[in-house]
């Protein structure tokens, strides 16, 4: 079993093309054993943006402080601490932080590699 707290996980600023403001916290990967499922946490600073982007795995998200707007092709959604979202495979998404900035877990596949946009 690992127990561990967000604050003993090192952020890792996300560098990629239209990302502005994001760090990124993994916090259980398949470096800890889990085969099946990595758990992060994103920190969006106030109007930062995660890319508007697409990849081929589905992905859960759990918004855990702040507000903000899910982007996807048709519209912009808002969201706030205590929203769920399931993001289906290849379908273009983008989070863009409110002015309260915004944090939120994120659950993918173990095998992925992707921090936000890649």
């Amino acid at each position: 079993m690992k127990i561990i707290h967000k604050d003993d996980v090192a952020p890792v600023q996300v560098q990629h093309d239209g990302v502005k403001g994001v760090t990124i916290r993994a916090m259980i990967t398949d470096k800890d054993g889990a085969g099946n499922f990595a758990l992060r946490v994103f920190d969006v600073e106030p109007s930062g943006n995660t890319p508007f982007h697409t990849h081929s795995w589905e992905h859960e998200v759990y918004i855990l402080s702040g507000s903000g707007n899910v982007r996807r092709e048709s519209d912009d959604v808002k969201v706030s601490a205590g929203t769920a979202i399931f993001i289906e495979p290849n379908e273009k998404h983008s989070f863009v932080a409110g002015d309260d900035g915004l944090s939120f877990i994120c659950v993918i596949p173990a095998e992925q590699k992707c921090c936000a946009g890649k």
